[in-house]
């Protein structure tokens, strides 16, 4: 992968769910020398995009391998279930596993929930992606577990859903590899995190330039400047006081006649 100094732009590849339009409007107000490029990529192809160098960064869900990926988890979304608006659960609030335990729960082969035990029974088949499986939500064949912005990017009229309590969750982080830091994602780094735009912690610095001196001139004597402010102040030689016509030494008393 090539510096910052090289990149033309900073390349960003993100995952479905995740809005990066907040943070690239701040980049383009804080960076417009350096257009920013979004890409979309399934979960499981966001790290071969990293790793390939194909992206500088990217907005994904964890985990990710730490041993090539550095990672800055920026927050965790609430499980909800995907069900036709006249399913039984719409009357509550929340919903727990037993709640679907008579329900077919859909399980795409693209699920970015990592189950020990999913709830309900299985379907046949597997849907490939989580847009089948919601297509198959809609015709009643089951129900399905998603994140919330999952669920609200699939989002259809005839569909709704409910937060599902102790269920795993998704957390979406910045990553991006290990040994390709550069400035361009330091500034990245900085924006998500909420940093100011004059803020430059992170950052590689430059070496300090040495500060100038502030006065190289060569200081006088003591007695040569001793003297000379002397001479400024209008003072007499050592030794001899003025008269009061301005002439050295001292005056005689006039004499008395007899």
């Amino acid at each position: 992968m090539t510096g910052s100094d090289e990149s033309p732009s900073f390349r960003l590849v993100y995952v479905p769910g995740v809005m990066p339009d907040k943070w690239v409007r701040i980049w383009n107000e804080r960076r417009p020398d350096v257009p920013l490029t979004l890409t979309q990529a399934p979960p499981g192809a966001a790290a071969g995009r990293l790793l390939g160098g194909d992206a500088d960064a990217g907005l994904v869900r964890l985990p990710v391998d730490r041993t090539v990926f550095s990672a800055i988890p920026l927050y965790t979304e609430q499980t909800v279930v995907v069900v036709p608006q006249d399913h039984l659960v719409t009357a509550v609030d929340e919903v727990s596993p037993e709640d679907l335990s008579d329900d077919i729960v859909l399980h795409p082969l693209d699920d970015v929930l990592d189950w020990e035990n999913l709830p309900g029974r299985p379907a046949v088949e597997r849907p490939a992606t989580t847009a089948d499986a919601v297509e198959l939500v809609a015709a009643g064949i089951g129900v399905l577990v998603v994140p919330l912005s999952l669920a609200r990017l699939h989002h259809r009229k005839d569909l709704t859903h409910r937060p599902l309590k102790d269920a795993p969750e998704s957390s979406v982080a910045l990553a991006w590899p290990e040994d390709a830091t550069t400035d361009l994602v330091e500034d990245f780094i900085g924006i998500v995190r909420g940093r100011t735009a004059n803020s430059t912690r992170g950052r590689r610095q430059p070496p300090a330039e040495e500060k100038p001196r502030r006065d190289d001139r060569r200081k006088q004597p003591a007695k040569q400047a001793g003297a000379h402010r002397r001479g400024s102040a209008g003072g007499t030689p050592k030794g001899g006081k003025a008269g009061k016509s301005g002439r050295g030494g001292k005056q005689g008393k006039p004499r008395r006649r007899p």
